[in-house]
């Protein structure tokens, strides 16, 4: 399948201390998966490399040298390749390569909204060359795996192969009843912004709860993460960073509506002449403080338009911020920045989409992806007995689907 997302966006203001509006291609992507045998091979090609060269616009965002704008992501997004295997009553898995290591929530991008969420970096571990081992016994899941610990440069940067192993990460995951999924994970990744692996270590947890339920003609959707950030040098905290975000959405005769708020915490770094960057590596280990964000999102599409081969979901999105100095406040002072503390964005736009089905569960792999109505679904379009129930059910994803 293949995705795009024309966007255009107002913040009002952002860090120019005054409203800008820009228009864009964001999330440009390629996805496919294939098998053969026990092999299984999964991979993400992300162009944003070429369209958000600048990033996206997206006030409180950051990471990877940017700051109010979200960064282009790798290239290649996830290209992982393993093997599944029932052994004494166990399902177990084992995949390598680029992707995401098991932590946290799924990639925002499978979510209801546009924009990413302020603790995106905080709540996910992508884009690193992984190994994974996980198993599956009734409705418990344990995920364990290690890693580089560097993120990327840019997007068209390769990981440091001789760091590999330097970081690590489990999650263990119950599925308790039809549709709810409830999950916690720990990790510790070693220097993630400073590639030579002399910058701050981090040691993260998060807790995820999920529902996600699909009916003949609706489609309900709760989402719930709390997640924890030390960052460290040489066992002395210099941060300390968490986040709280709740989503809700609901899909009716192919109407989607979500809402959304978060409250997140944000290292601050210095800026360069350009206001929406940081330097990269970091010049040196201090803090200049936290900020606090709390953000409340809505965001309603119109139902699927289809010309041709190519699908597309009008939406729009308004998001309220608030900013407030945090725990230590440092020199933060959203005034200054901003010229001041309480700011709107507004988008809209269209996902356009080609082919088939999207990866709703980004950022699993093998038998950690929880069973759920899209994946038997799709299992069950592969054969050739798919009831006229079943195909209503799956028309009904057609019509939800983002």
């Amino acid at each position: 399948m293949a995705q795009a997302i024309p966007v255009v966006t107002r913040a009002d203001p952002t860090a120019t201390r005054s409203a800008l509006t820009e228009g864009y291609v964001s999330q440009p992507m390629i996805m496919a998966h294939g098998s053969w045998n026990w092999l299984q091979a999964i991979g993400t090609l992300d162009l944003e490399g070429l369209t958000l060269r600048r990033g996206e616009l997206n006030t409180g965002g950051y990471g990877e040298g940017y700051v109010d704008r979200r960064h282009p992501h790798s290239y290649v997004h996830q290209a992982m390749l393993g093997a599944a295997k029932n052994v004494g009553g166990f399902s177990t898995s084992a995949f390598v390569g680029r992707g995401f290591a098991p932590f946290g929530s799924d990639d925002p991008m499978v979510r209801p909204f546009e924009k990413f969420p302020v603790n995106h970096h905080l709540s996910q571990i992508l884009e690193r060359v992984v190994a994974i081992a996980a198993v599956r016994r009734g409705p418990w899941i344990g995920e364990l795996a290690t890693f580089n610990g560097d993120e990327p440069l840019g997007p068209g940067s390769w990981p440091r192969f001789s760091r590999f192993g330097d970081s690590w990460s489990a999650r263990l995951t119950v599925l308790p009843m039809d549709g709810l999924e409830l999950s916690g994970s720990v990790a510790s990744v070693k220097s993630p912004e400073v590639a030579s692996g002399h910058g701050l270590d981090q040691q993260k947890s998060s807790v995820v709860a999920r529902f996600n339920r699909q009916t003949s003609d609706t489609w309900r959707y709760a989402f719930a993460e709390w997640a924890h950030t030390n960052e460290s040098n040489r066992g002395v905290r210099a941060n300390s960073l968490s986040s709280l975000l709740g989503e809700a959405g609901l899909c009716r005769s192919g109407m989607i509506g979500a809402l959304r708020l978060e409250r997140s915490d944000r290292g601050e770094e210095d800026q360069l002449q350009d206001p929406f960057r940081t330097p990269r590596p970091s010049s040196d280990l201090s803090s200049l403080g936290v900020s606090r964000w709390t953000i409340l999102s809505a965001t309603l599409s119109a139902p699927v338009a289809r010309a041709g081969f190519v699908t597309g979901r009008p939406f729009v999105e308004v998001e309220r911020l608030a900013v407030a100095p945090g725990n230590p406040p440092g020199v933060f002072n959203a005034n200054v920045r901003y010229g001041a503390d309480r700011m709107w964005m507004l988008s809209a736009g269209v996902r356009l989409h080609v082919g088939g089905s999207m990866n709703d569960r980004m950022g699993r792999y093998g038998v950690a992806v929880p069973a759920s109505g899209m994946a038997n679904m799709t299992g069950l379009a592969n054969n050739s007995g798919m009831s006229d129930m079943a195909m209503d059910h799956a028309s009904t994803s057609d019509r939800c689907s983002l």
